[in-house]
């Protein structure tokens, strides 16, 4: 199986929990002309009014500029992984018992089929994990 497996930085800004909160922050990239391949947003139950957004990539120092200018970050604790490859019937059940079978737990999967193509974005929990992860995915 042929796959595209490679460690990816996500970042995350806290928003407003209310209408344009996930707007007002992802225009601001746009305007930077950002092109995000990436986005999950969510209200954060620990903190009332307000909610998390997750993207990724931001490459270039004009991109991280703006983001950084509405408050994202690097999540240092969040190790993901992007696996990018052909659709196929069971394809993450196939992955992610890969991976168990490697002794990998995940913290969170987000995974998606456009067309004939599966993208997937894998977090662990330490860099040495996303390491060994990447090894075990790259030779299935």
């Amino acid at each position: 199986m042929e796959l595209s497996v490679e460690r990816v930085d996500v970042w995350a800004a806290t928003i407003e929990d209310k209408p344009g909160g996930l707007a007002n922050v992802l225009s601001v990239l746009r305007d930077a002309g950002v092109d995000l391949q990436f986005i999950i947003a969510r209200r954060s139950p620990e903190a009332s009014g307000k909610g998390v957004v997750f993207v990724a990539p931001l490459q270039g120092d004009s991109a991280i500029r703006a983001a950084t200018q509405v408050g994202f970050s690097v999540t240092p604790s969040l190790h993901s992984i992007r696996v990018m490859g052909l659709d196929q019937l069971g394809i993450i059940a196939q992955l992610t018992q890969m991976l168990a079978d490697g002794g990998i737990n995940l913290r969170g999967v987000s995974a998606a089929v456009l067309g004939t193509q599966f993208i997937a974005y894998l977090a662990v929990d330490s860099l040495a994990d996303a390491d060994q992860a990447i090894d075990i995915l790259q030779r299935a």
